[in-house]
């Protein structure tokens, strides 16, 4: 209903694959990563659109990644939009792991460097891997997220936007709604 955007990433070598920004669907998502066992849920930010679906993917031996600045949004549907726009409560496990600004990451076999780029939320990040860069809600294909949710803030948004321009140049970009 709400054109979220999930990412499954997967190394050929490895049985195990990381899911980006599950917001619903988790039998699909599963069908979709091929019998492979989900080694890392990693999440851009801590809206419901994105997170509503890493309770039900969750393993006994899957990480949970955001930043800190978002995690109290995963247990709170006000903080997170559940409440203000669907009227429901949406809500994820608590993290496993924590993501720091610049830092490089190997997960089942892929590697990430995370960007904090908040704005959109005080905690949203993104991904850059391979040539790629999936970045949540921060920037779209021809725009960036909104700032009028709980804890956005235009200035930030600015900043992170000035902040990625020169990075995203030849990388192809994956956002959190309308890829």
């Amino acid at each position: 209903m709400l054109g979220t955007c999930c990412y499954i990433l997967s190394a050929a070598e490895t049985d195990a694959c990381i899911v980006i920004d599950p917001g619903d669907e988790p039998d699909r998502i599963r069908d979709a990563a091929g019998g492979k066992k989900i080694g890392a849920i990693l999440l851009t930010h801590g809206h419901f659109d994105h997170i509503g679906a890493a309770g039900a993917l969750m393993g006994p031996d899957t990480e949970l990644y955001i930043h800190p600045l978002d995690a109290p949004m995963l247990s709170n549907s006000r903080l997170n939009a559940g409440m203000g726009l669907l009227g429901r409560h949406i809500t994820a496990p608590a993290p496993t792991k924590f993501f720091r600004d610049g830092e490089d990451l190997f997960i089942s076999g892929i590697h990430l460097r995370v960007l904090h780029t908040p704005g959109h939320t005080p905690g949203s990040i993104c991904l850059i891997a391979d040539g790629a860069i999936f970045t949540g809600d921060t920037l779209f294909e021809f725009g960036y997220g909104r700032t009028d949710l709980p804890g956005g803030n235009p200035d930030d948004m600015s900043r992170s936007l000035e902040k990625l321009m020169p990075l995203t140049r030849g990388l192809e970009i994956y956002p959190g709604h309308g890829g």
